[in-house]
């Protein structure tokens, strides 16, 4: 996979007016600096990490959505949960084929983050990272992630295998990170 292929691939689900990333830098996980590679260098849901990392659950918002046959993509803000703290935004990109029917419709009913719809349905899964990339934000992810337009943040592309299937494919970015 061609990280800037893939990111084009998913950020081009959702076309908008204002740039969403203004330029993204392939980064080695080695290289990625902390507090980004604790957040983003695992093989674990984004859920998670977000929940352990900000000692809160999380809600998910989506912001739009689209359902193509059993292809349904949509695009996100994670926040601490009963707020309006965006802690990560996030595009993903799922095949619903690989999963039951009770799975599918917990997650086209968008309530409960992705992740978190996964492990509670003992769905069998594995976390792959495609890409760590620095970030720097257009407008929209600015808005988003409540940030200035052309500040730096971390994000990652990622496969999440169901039943060792690519079923999902990801665009998880934090919002910005004290280190």
């Amino acid at each position: 996979m061609n990280p800037h292929d893939e990111l084009r691939s998913l950020t081009e689900l959702f076309p908008d007016e204002r740039p969403l990333i203004e330029r993204a830098e392939h980064v080695p996980s080695a290289l990625t600096p902390e507090p980004y590679r604790r957040m983003l260098v695992h093989d674990q849901h984004m859920t998670v990490t977000m929940e352990q990392f900000h000692g809160a659950k999380v809600d998910v918002k989506i912001l739009d959505r689209r359902l193509d046959g059993d292809l349904y993509s949509r695009k996100i803000v994670l926040t601490r949960a009963g707020s309006e703290d965006v802690v990560q935004f996030g595009v993903v990109r799922f095949d619903l084929r690989y999963v039951t029917p009770a799975v599918r419709e917990e997650i086209l009913a968008g309530e409960i983050p992705l992740g978190r719809v996964l492990i509670e349905h003992n769905v069998l899964r594995h976390i792959d990272i495609g890409a760590i990339l620095k970030i720097t934000a257009g407008p929209a992810l600015a808005e988003y992630l409540h940030m200035q337009p052309g500040g730096t943040t971390y994000g990652r592309l990622a496969t999440i295998f169901c039943n060792r299937r690519p079923a999902v494919d990801l665009l998880e970015i934090p919002a910005p990170l004290g280190g």
